[in-house]
């Protein structure tokens, strides 16, 4: 039944798919369908707008209009059918936590555009300071959604956590060129760990895993959490393990079977 009242409405002109709005919506009424946030259906949104904030792009906005009444019983059949299908963690949680918010950054040159004014990174350059090759945020595993944008075609680097902190050139010799999630098998969930790599590589298409552990018994755990990911992907895609010493040494390359 159609009735007047407010329901968000979305801007696809100016959504660019980061998805940032999914876990917003606590109700799940948003997906991201062909690289643009959708509402699914009328009746999982209760139009209170707690998806707007987190919107990068202001593509979100509410209005009154006719639409099909809200529906509490047909949410919780849609996320209990969610958490079954994709796993507990994708159910969305209303989170206004900064370290989730999507970002990119382009990576610089000797200018930002031909004839175009020289960009920060480059005066860092000039300055001597090494530059960031990092291209985007969160690099956690835990909070990374499978439909990051990054993600889409990328050489995937899943690093434990310490790998950067022993390791003096980590950005020059594995970062450079690669999407990079961190996070360490010992501490964090692993069923989560396993599902959350096998819902990116059903979704992403990524090209390349490299996985750079620390040479310590318990890091051991992530080149298997992450190959457990692929398989339940159904996905075969190249992967290589690289273990780290103590000092900052490469101890060792492995390529792993597909």
């Amino acid at each position: 039944m159609k009735v007047t009242r407010k329901i968000i409405e979305i801007n696809e002109d100016l959504c660019d798919g980061c998805g940032q709005c999914v876990p917003s919506c606590a109700e799940g009424a948003l997906q991201i369908i062909d690289g643009k946030a959708k509402l699914v259906a009328e009746v999982y949104c209760d139009g209170l707008g707690a998806c707007l904030g987190d919107c990068p792009n202001d593509a979100l906005r509410v209005v009154e209009r006719g639409a099909d009444e809200f529906d509490e019983h047909a949410v919780e059949k849609r996320l209990s059918s969610m958490a079954k299908e994709e796993g507990p963690y994708v159910i969305p949680i209303t989170s206004g936590c900064p370290s989730s918010q999507i970002k990119t950054f382009a990576q610089s040159g000797p200018q930002k555009e031909a004839g175009g004014p020289p960009t920060d990174v480059v005066g860092a350059a000039a300055e001597g300071r090494s530059e960031s090759a990092l291209t985007h945020w969160p690099v956690q595993v835990r909070l990374v959604p499978p439909t990051a944008p990054f993600l889409k075609g990328a050489d995937l680097l899943v690093v434990a956590d310490c790998v950067p902190v022993a390791y003096p050139r980590f950005h020059t010799d594995f970062l450079k060129g690669k999407v990079v999630m961190v996070g360490c098998p010992k501490f964090d969930d692993v069923q989560a760990y396993i599902q959350k790599f096998a819902d990116i590589f059903k979704m992403a298409d990524v090209r390349s895993v490299s996985v750079v552990v620390m040479e310590v018994p318990c890091c051991q755990g992530l080149p298997i959490v992450v190959g457990r990911g692929m398989e339940k992907s159904g996905k075969k895609i190249p992967m290589e393990k690289v273990v780290i010493s103590a000092r900052g040494d490469v101890l060792g390359r492995e390529k792993m079977a597909a």
